[in-house]
């Protein structure tokens, strides 16, 4: 597991307890002026050490800042901060630094749209595909659905944009495919 995937495990695994989850959203809904541990106590009917470890746990990853007043405050960067970090390492995300127009259509490392047919971006989007499967030789129907469903849901449609635009060959049975077009590398 990378360093990115171990962070954002521990931040959901801490905020999979309902006192630090309900905090965090207290906090995060209170904005700049942030919560003390005795108003965190009474708005979440518990006794104050249950508030202050609650808080302290929230601060010790990050999640949320306690000032000298007193006074705690929400981070929620710090979540939106680890979620891109684990983003960058899935494994379209190198190519897709290259292909920044097509940035609407991936959420999280994974195509959740394709682009219209009849746009240019369609066209990107093939090749940025058959960059990713970097096909060299035959592979069968089911490889190439594994591939793909590494970055896409909908595999049968990913996998008919490449044969369309030529980035795929598939055989006249439809059983096999091979790398269409070259790409400049």
């Amino acid at each position: 597991m990378s360093a990115e995937a171990a962070r954002a495990a521990e931040l959901l695994t801490q905020l999979s307890h309902p006192a630090r989850l309900r905090a965090f959203a207290a906090l995060a809904n209170r904005g700049t002026e942030g919560f003390s541990i005795a108003e965190m106590s009474l708005l979440m009917d518990m006794t104050r050490p249950e508030a202050g470890e609650a808080l302290g746990r929230l601060a010790a990853l990050g999640l949320a800042d306690g000032s000298g007043d007193g006074y705690y405050r929400a981070k929620p960067q710090a979540l939106r901060e680890a979620a891109q970090a684990l983003t960058a390492t899935l494994p379209i995300a190198p190519l897709l630094k290259e292909y920044p127009r097509l940035k609407s259509f991936f959420a999280y490392g994974r195509l959740t749209a394709l682009p219209p047919t009849t746009s240019d971006r369609y066209q990107q989007a093939a090749e940025l595909l058959a960059r990713f499967l970097a096909v060299e030789g035959v592979l069968t129907e089911d490889q190439v659905n594994k591939r793909l469903a590494e970055v896409t849901d909908d595999v049968a449609a990913a996998r008919r944009m490449l044969v369309d635009t030529g980035w795929l060959a598939r055989d006249r049975a439809g059983t096999s495919y091979g790398a269409g077009r070259s790409y400049a590398a």
